[in-house]
């Protein structure tokens, strides 16, 4: 709501968008800076650099001197940006010659300056609802102009189930998957293109994990995994060790967790809780994986 009037009255301050791939960072930073009506320059932190924010600032200041009109920085992927460079974008935001807007799928406490920091309202974005999804693929499904209206598509009720499951949030993976599958199929006598679940396991091949190995997917998921075994709870804790090991977590930082929750969490409860989690490490060792998820799956569940 206050982002949203804050663009509405052109008063936007400088605003950082969190959020997982896929769940409309960068969308929504266009559409708040066409409801603002500021000019929108827009660069990627991936190949951009010092020189392309002098050059925007300056086009900005003139920009502001000969139409009274306010430019808006969006900073695509802030967290690539190293402190020297996020350092360049400071003294323009506090001079208010720019409105920076940044998007990262990164922690901003811990890949964002502090100074620049302090000077941004941080909105956090989610991973899309099933709802969602299900809304943004049938509009693209009908829509002539910016999606696929012109195919004639139809899509079969499983198969739109099977896609926003699997798309896991990520509106971009749904969408690709989509078009990727409505290229796979030819019309029928009556012109229409009916998209089955085949059709879109074949275009998606598999799940997309959202899990990272040092940021907060990391901690909230090794999180999870301790908790569910300290609850009993064995399927919780084999689903949140899927999880890491589907993400390509290591196996012996698992292993190290498992031999402190035998420790800590269990001690003289069981004490051959211990023994088993350091066999473990040393199987998971000594085989690595995938033979190793085993293991850790056998250690987990006697935990």
């Amino acid at each position: 709501k206050v982002l949203r009037k804050s663009a509405e009255q052109d008063q936007l301050p400088s605003i950082i968008l969190w959020g997982p791939p896929g769940s409309g960072k960068t969308t929504l930073a266009y559409i708040v800076a066409q409801m603002s009506r500021s000019h929108l320059s827009a660069i990627s932190a991936v190949t951009a650099g010092v020189a392309d924010i002098r050059v925007i600032v300056d086009e900005a200041r003139q920009r502001r001197g000969l139409h009274g009109q306010r430019t808006i920085l969006f900073v695509d992927e802030i967290h690539r940006f190293s402190k020297a460079q996020q350092d360049a974008i400071l003294p323009h935001v506090e001079e208010g010659v720019i409105i920076f807007i940044g998007a990262t799928t990164e922690n901003p406490s811990f890949q964002v300056i502090a100074p620049l920091l302090s000077r941004c309202r941080v909105f956090p974005l989610y991973r899309l609802a099933d709802e969602e999804l299900h809304t943004i693929i049938e509009r693209a499904i009908r829509d002539d102009d910016r999606g696929l209206g012109k195919e004639h598509l139809e899509i079969y009720p499983d198969a739109l189930t099977y896609l926003v499951a699997m798309a896991g949030g990520d509106a971009r993976v749904a969408l690709n998957a989509l078009e990727m599958a409505s290229n796979a199929i030819l019309p029928d006598e009556h012109g229409m293109s009916r998209i089955d679940k085949s059709t879109v396991q074949d275009a998606l091949q598999r799940r997309v994990s959202q899990y990272d190995r040092a940021g907060d997917q990391h901690y909230d998921t090794i999180s999870a995994y301790i908790k569910s075994v300290r609850a009993s709870d064995p399927d919780a804790a084999l689903y949140w060790l899927a999880r890491m090991i589907e993400g390509g977590e290591d196996p012996l930082f698992i292993a190290r967790r498992i031999i402190i929750l035998a420790a800590e969490d269990i001690g003289m409860a069981d004490p051959q809780a211990l023994a088993i989690a350091v066999a473990a490490q040393q199987a998971v060792h000594f085989l690595g994986m995938p033979e190793g998820s085993l293991i850790l799956a056998e250690a987990t569940v006697y935990l």
